[in-house]
């Protein structure tokens, strides 16, 4: 029975699982409801936080950097979004930033602008403007939900074993190991799912835009991307590139990009 119904399901969740997309104001695949993995993110990240050691923003200066340019992050996106009239598209963006003692070079956000940074990352970034890129382009993935596109597309995958709306419901392990492997939240937890050159590529442009618009030269990005490639010359790429996958064509095309976001860059001071 279970396996006759297997077809209606997912003709079901493929008719009823595509959203569009304010950014882009294109369709994508997204069966599950972001407020659902916004729940979902706030107790994963506090787990998270729990487990790891959270480096202090009032003593530390690299957490108040930290701090700072996720702030200037977060600030530009709320004003573009204002700007073009879908602020209520932030709805459930409890935004929180933090730095976690780690020597992994990664960083990533979860669904409702849950940031982290591990430090193990800011040799490579090596200053503000960098940083901020990075923090810009995993802001990305969150407003473009790419994590929803990928989850989407691994329990449709393994709706033969797990139906859908059993597995968000009670949020079985396999569910929750989905979740953590579609964010990039440590390569503990089984294989990590790549996101596509498409997904990149927006995560590129909209970062490059966050950034320009927080007052740091997008230009960065270029020896940002430079010195990630230096970093796994020889030698276990960092965490970054194994769930962010670095392609030769990358630099050239954020090259490509740097025009429009110059458009919105504004030096502040740092």
């Amino acid at each position: 029975m279970m396996k006759r119904m297997l077809p209606y399901v997912l003709i079901t969740a493929l008719l009823i699982g595509c959203s569009q997309n304010p950014l882009t104001g294109k369709s994508q695949l997204t069966l599950l409801p972001e407020s659902e993995l916004q729940t979902m993110a706030v107790n994963e990240y506090q787990q998270f936080l729990s487990k790891n050691k959270v480096v202090s923003n009032s003593s530390n200066k690299d957490a108040a950097m930290v701090q700072r340019v996720g702030n200037r992050i977060i600030n530009a996106v709320k004003t573009y979004y204002a700007e073009h009239n879908i602020s209520d598209k932030l709805k459930g963006f409890n935004w929180e930033v933090n730095l976690v003692d780690d020597k992994t070079a990664n960083a990533w956000c979860m669904p409702g602008g849950k940031i982290v940074v591990y430090t193990g990352l800011l040799p490579i970034t090596q200053n503000e403007a960098a940083l901020a890129a990075v923090m810009g382009h995993e802001v990305s993935h969150a407003l473009l939900q790419h994590g929803n596109q990928r989850m989407s597309q691994g329990l449709l995958a393994s709706v033969g074993q797990v139906a859908l709306a059993v597995a968000v419901a009670n949020k079985p392990q396999q569910t929750q190991n989905l979740f953590m492997s579609a964010y990039g939240v440590g390569a503990q937890v089984g294989v990590l799912l790549p996101f596509s050159r498409k997904h990149e590529l927006q995560a590129d442009k909209y970062g490059l835009i966050w950034t320009a618009m927080a007052g740091y030269n997008p230009k960065e990005a270029i020896y940002l991307w430079e010195r990630m490639e230096d970093a796994s010359k020889g030698k276990t790429p960092p965490e970054f590139l194994s769930t962010h996958p670095s392609e030769g064509r990358r630099i050239e095309q954020i090259k490509k990009f740097l025009p429009e976001a110059m458009k919105y860059y504004k030096p502040v001071s740092q």
